[in-house]
């Protein structure tokens, strides 16, 4: 392991000591989001003389930069479909790309990840407008918006290795997953180890991974993403620098524990060469805040009921429980449910049991598409033939699944905050706290998760038949038509932001806009009316 940093110079008489440490730790783990994949905060974690339980920040940029990692699979030979060397400037580059290379393309935030800052565009006429709101979407998710163009497979699998890598060279690669459930190329369903896969792909998949990561002097855990086409071609996609949201299941079929293992590495731990031998099959379930039944759209809100399943092979991890209010400024994941069996087959079995053992309430969840997924023959793949893709949900999934039509939970911030007196050292303080830490209202409910069959609009009940409405809570982000202007059925009236996904809001009839009530940077709430579409 590197060695620790000296001591600071001895300082001059004159100049201040140093304040002291508010918080006696020895080492920093950043979790998976927000701060684990910044190179800077790992220098200065490093700088500051804590052990960094992370990957090195140099092999955070270079892996962090999706060109850069580009340039380093395609030094140790990984599969890759042709791509720009380097960020384009504007979108007449990616035209360019387009006439030479065809369509499909990808359009890619750099400094990207999590689906965000990724369009794809099928038709020349789409690559404008994709360029522009993935350069926002990076911006506002990665403070970057750099974006470079790849040729984008058709129908592809998103398969990915988990690996982990030691200070003195040794990669273990603990297993594949399947993420290829997805919406708005956001994972929804993983599972390990991949299925369906040849001999040959998994050794090429396992090979190119350890070949990147060693190029790359990586220590500490990170993932490989591949996409594999129809024809069986794989192609490079990205590596995360982190642990990600889907660990568990490589966890429940490798016998591991990964963040114990990151531990283990930083402080300068050994990892045998041999890969974990595999046993049995995981799936985990997102528990996102959205509504299926509306496309999927964000729904922040409050749980007023939260009841996990239990049984054999069950795991959940929770990030909420029944009271807590989940923020329409961070991501929608409300928990993951993690299924494993002996089999495949059994792994879905018990996963449709315990979906349906789920009690939750106060907003929409995912929970009625995964019911539903679990019994399509295109995930479970009866017959032996895999047939889900990145975008299947978005193009050949059935969506029969109705709007939520369950109680909203109400805001525990609406309460007023509590004033109560302690004692600290002796002296009598008084202390305010927000509802939020000490109970939420209690809403009643009858309803579980379970939609009932309503009109599909129900959520936009408060607008007449001419307004355009906000279908959920969010920040407008863009703007396209002014007052008095003619659109007609489909075109795009405005852009939302909400939960770190871009929304866009479009006509559902022809005719001229009136009383247009929307701007860039104003927080609208569900069913808020933003103008309306009259006959001219």
């Amino acid at each position: 392991p590197p060695a620790p940093p000296p001591p600071p110079p001895p300082r001059p008489d004159n100049t201040p000591p140093a304040p002291p440490r508010r918080a006696e730790v020895d080492a920093i783990h950043p979790g998976y989001g927000f701060l684990s994949e910044n190179a800077d905060f790992a220098q200065a974690v490093i700088d500051a003389g804590f052990l960094w339980i992370g990957p090195p920040p140099h092999a955070i940029r270079v892996l962090g930069d999706k060109v850069q990692a580009r340039h380093i699979a395609q030094k140790v030979g990984a599969p890759l479909v042709p791509g720009t060397a380097d960020p384009v400037d504007d979108p007449e580059e990616v035209v360019q790309f387009a006439k030479e290379h065809g369509l499909p393309l990808a359009i890619k935030a750099a400094f990207g990840g999590g689906g965000r800052g990724l369009k794809v565009a099928h038709s020349m006429d789409d690559i404008t407008p994709l360029y522009e709101s993935a350069v926002r979407e990076a911006v506002t998710a990665f403070g970057r918006g750099e974006c470079f163009v790849e040729r984008y497979l058709d129908k592809p699998r998103h398969v990915e290795t988990q690996c982990i890598a030691d200070h003195y060279g040794t990669v273990q690669i603990i297993s594949t997953r399947d993420c290829s459930l997805q919406r708005r190329h956001q994972k929804l369903v993983e599972e390990a180890p991949a299925p369906f896969l040849s001999d040959e792909q998994l050794t090429r998949l396992y090979e190119s991974s350890r070949a990147i990561l060693k190029e790359a002097e990586y220590v500490g855990a990170a993932t490989c993403e591949f996409l594999v086409g129809q024809d069986g071609t794989i192609s490079f996609l990205e590596v995360n620098t982190r642990l990600q949201v889907e660990h568990p299941v490589s966890e429940e079929v490798a016998g591991v524990d990964l963040v114990q293992m990151i531990f283990h590495v930083a402080q300068g731990g050994h990892l045998t060469p041999e890969d974990p031998q595999l046993r049995g099959h995981s799936f985990e379930f997102r528990i996102n805040a959205e509504d299926p039944g509306m496309g999927f759209m964000p729904a922040p809100g409050t749980l007023t009921s939260w009841q996990p399943p239990y049984g054999p092979g069950v795991r959940m991890d929770e990030g909420y429980h029944s009271g807590m209010t989940v923020p329409g400024a961070f991501d929608s994941l409300i928990g993951k449910l993690i299924i494993t069996g002996d089999s495949r087959e059994q792994a879905l079995a018990r996963a449709a049991r315990a979906l349906d053992e789920i009690v939750i309430d106060g907003m929409p969840t995912v929970i009625p598409f995964h019911q539903a997924v679990v019994h399509d023959p295109a995930f479970t793949a009866a017959d032996g033939c895999f047939g889900v893709f990145t975008d299947w949900i978005e193009t050949e999934f059935d969506n029969k699944i109705e709007p939520y039509t369950g109680s909203l939970g109400e805001s525990a911030n609406s309460e007023p905050p509590r004033e109560v007196v302690v004692e600290v050292n002796g002296k009598r303080v008084e202390v305010r706290i927000p509802a939020s830490l000490h109970g939420a209202r209690q809403v009643p409910s009858t309803k579980s998760h379970r939609p009932t069959r309503r009109n599909r609009a129900g959520r936009r009940a408060a607008a007449t038949g001419n307004s355009v409405a906000c279908p959920m809570q969010g920040t407008i982000i863009k703007v396209n038509v002014v007052e008095g202007e003619e659109v007609n059925e489909g075109d795009q009236i405005v852009v939302m932001e909400a939960m770190k996904m871009e929304q866009p809001i479009a006509a559902h009839r022809s005719g001229i806009v009136r009383n247009l009530n929307a701007m860039v940077g104003s927080t609208v709430s569900s069913g808020e009316v933003v103008c309306e579409i009259v006959d001219e």
